[in-house]
């Protein structure tokens, strides 16, 4: 079982940085479909992954359909403030891999796509009065670790204690 983010036509390098960071520090592949609206050389890119970039499995797909054929044995949930479920009613502590698609900062996913995967698409509850959309770093972050806290955080470090911890147990 692995949880892929993936994100469709990025144009925004910061955030996909941070979001490989986030891939990185959770063994997360990242898929990316282009056309990127930056190049992956961009400055702004590294310095949002930090030096974490060359950590992290990416994947580069040529198109939307291009990227489905890779994930078609596993779960896709398409990230959009139009779904009718959230993204905390799934079960993701299955055997199955998982594909978190989320849209391009301006536009989101095709409406096309998302009609129809309409059973696959999941939203993040928010005030949409007030906010047109959430930040997509942030939303990979939360979406991918309520997936791991389900899965009980599978290869991940759940504590760590430095020489000299202020807080380790042994000085109480």
């Amino acid at each position: 079982m692995t949880n892929h983010i993936v994100l469709f036509e990025p144009q925004i390098p910061a955030n996909t940085g941070n979001i490989a960071r986030t891939c990185a520090a959770t063994n997360a592949p990242l898929h990316l479909i282009e056309p990127l609206g930056f190049s992956t050389d961009d400055k702004h890119l590294k310095r949002a992954g930090l030096d974490y970039w060359h950590d992290v499995n990416i994947f580069y797909h040529e198109s939307l359909p291009d990227f489905l054929k890779t994930a078609q044995k596993g779960q896709l949930h398409l990230i959009t403030k139009f779904a009718r479920k959230t993204y905390a009613e799934v079960q993701y502590n299955d055997e199955q891999d998982h594909y978190f698609i989320f849209g391009k900062e301006t536009t989101g996913l095709p409406e096309s796509f998302m009609r129809e995967y309409e059973k696959d698409c999941l939203r993040i509850p928010m005030n949409d009065e007030h906010v047109r959309s959430l930040n997509l770093s942030n939303t990979v972050a939360l979406v991918l670790y309520e997936a791991l806290r389900q899965q009980d955080f599978p290869q991940l470090e759940l504590t760590h204690v430095y020489e000299n911890d202020k807080l380790s147990s042994e000085e109480v």
